[in-house]
């Protein structure tokens, strides 16, 4: 990816499938979240996925399998949830959300220095 290594690295993690997950509202935590995409709950674009470090691609739907929606900890997070990010958007008729795109830097969390992490993991 071409631009600031440390973003880069960030628009990455923010676009795994457990992290979509819980900005979606299906988990309330991410531990939650990558829980339940391990247990298999979620299908990408109509295909089950059961490893929560799948990277999503802008476009790529993410919803629970029809087995699934009924599921208590999923229905409880979507009520908790008022706020959802730009770049994820959710249906909730279809109990679905779509990747639209990369987040941009302004979206994440002022406090995390990236460049820290991108020095750490340089060693």
């Amino acid at each position: 990816m071409s631009g600031v290594h440390g973003v880069n690295f960030l628009k990455l993690l923010e676009s795994r499938l457990d992290n979509i997950v819980y900005r979606a509202g299906f988990a309330s935590t991410r531990a939650q979240a990558r829980q339940l995409v391990n247990h298999g709950h979620f299908l990408v674009d109509g295909k089950k996925v059961d490893i929560p470090s799948y990277r999503l691609e802008p476009g790529q739907t993410i919803s629970l399998k029809e087995t699934s929606k009924d599921l208590k900890v999923v229905k409880e997070a979507l009520e908790a949830k008022l706020i959802r990010c730009e770049y994820v958007s959710f249906d909730e008729n279809k109990m679905a959300a779509t990747f639209v795109r990369y987040p941009e830097r302004n979206e994440f969390l002022p406090e995390i220095n990236e460049q820290l992490i991108v020095e750490f993991y340089s060693r």
